[in-house]
């Protein structure tokens, strides 16, 4: 009764209340999820938490590199890897918005020198993994180790090269869902061709640049620089080691974006404002690709729910877009949870962490206080 009274006449005086948001975590306790990264001379990653358009956790751990042992914050740029997917996919839909392309074209008519296999393969299929695109690392010829990694690395065109020696697909596009890198490294190569723009320079131009994600770049060696990068690492027998290219890590389409959390905040700012693209033409790319077999799992180990350039599987009732990505020395991951208006970014320069589990940590922190 005592309380009753006290809260009624604090309302009536205008004395502050408790609100939800008072309940949320602390720092000192999504800071606790990423304990074993407190080190000033390893490599680790950076954590960005956003709710309801707010940041209300960001912190960086450990090192860029062991020679400068520069520490990582918010502006310290890492390989997105498969992250760069939901890039690419928006320059597809700008695209479309232009009336340049649409979804329904074939791969034929964008590259009428493919094999007859590519008239069955829309820019959809592309897009949501339906292609049947077999993957351009199983094609790869084996390095040589005596060279250099960066002269044994594979480019966009040489993967549309080894993609039109092929006499047919893995399967029917449109039967199943299987991941394809392939299919978003096409996708890159399209963007170019259509819009007349290298596809590095389209994504600067129509989305880094208007949005002021400066530090944000398709990273293409000998043409543009990462600013505050961060390299990637692998744990060996005697400790930390630079593991920061692969012959693969030339490719644009489908992971050539390095990024920080600060343009990754203005990133999920202009997708929760629909900056870019309306609400009606971003639907496409957050609707679940349907295919007659669903026996492929995602990540998740349930059956693939996949848009344009996301994974839209829910988590524990909760309505979410997420991507990870993976590359060597780096692993990064994406979780937005549309309705609860919070993202979680974790981006890593070592291969040793889970950022997916970790970032899914922090989410159970907020979800449960919405």
């Amino acid at each position: 009764m005592k309380r009753t009274l006290f809260l009624l006449l604090s309302v009536w005086m205008g004395f502050p209340q408790p609100s939800a948001a008072s309940t949320a975590p602390g720092a000192a306790k999504v800071d606790s999820v990423f304990a074993e990264l407190h080190s000033g001379d390893a490599p680790g990653g950076a954590v960005l938490v956003i709710s309801k358009g707010k940041i209300v956790f960001q912190s960086g751990y450990g090192v860029t590199d062991l020679s400068t042992r520069t520490k990582i914050d918010e502006h310290t740029n890492f390989r997105l890897a498969s992250v760069t997917k939901q890039f690419t996919a928006m320059a597809i839909m700008l695209l479309v918005h232009d009336g340049k392309l649409r979804y329904e074209a074939r791969v034929t008519d964008i590259f009428p020198g493919f094999p007859e296999y590519g008239r069955s393969i829309t820019i959809r299929n592309l897009l949501n993994h339906t292609s049947g695109l077999p993957d351009y690392e199983d094609l790869m010829p084996q390095p040589d180790p005596k060279l250099p990694v960066e002269e044994t690395q594979i480019n966009d065109d040489g993967v549309l090269d080894l993609l039109q020696q092929q006499k047919a697909g893995k399967f029917a596009p449109g039967a199943r869902w299987e991941y394809s890198n392939s299919g978003y490294v096409l996708l890159g190569l399209m963007v170019g061709k259509i819009s007349g723009q290298k596809f590095e320079d389209f994504l600067h131009d129509h989305i880094f640049a208007p949005l002021k994600m400066t530090g944000t770049v398709a990273y293409v060696r000998g043409k543009n620089q990462v600013s505050s990068r961060a390299y990637g690492h692998e744990k060996g027998p005697h400790g930390w080691q630079l593991a920061d290219q692969s012959p693969t890590s030339a490719t644009l389409g489908d992971g050539g974006v390095y990024s920080s959390l600060a343009d990754l905040a203005i990133w999920d700012e202009a997708l929760r404002k629909n900056t870019l693209l309306s609400a009606d033409e971003t639907k496409a790319a957050l609707t679940p690709v349907k295919v007659i077999d669903n026996s492929v799992r995602g990540p998740d180990g349930a059956p693939a729910q996949y848009g344009f350039g996301w994974f839209l599987n829910p988590y524990k009732g909760h309505r979410r877009m997420w991507h990870y990505g993976e590359t060597r020395g780096f692993r990064t991951n994406i979780q937005r949870f549309v309705e609860d208006g919070l993202t979680v970014i974790m981006l890593c320069n070592r291969d040793d962490l889970d950022p997916g589990q970790l970032g899914l940590k922090v989410a159970d922190l907020y979800l449960q206080t919405h």
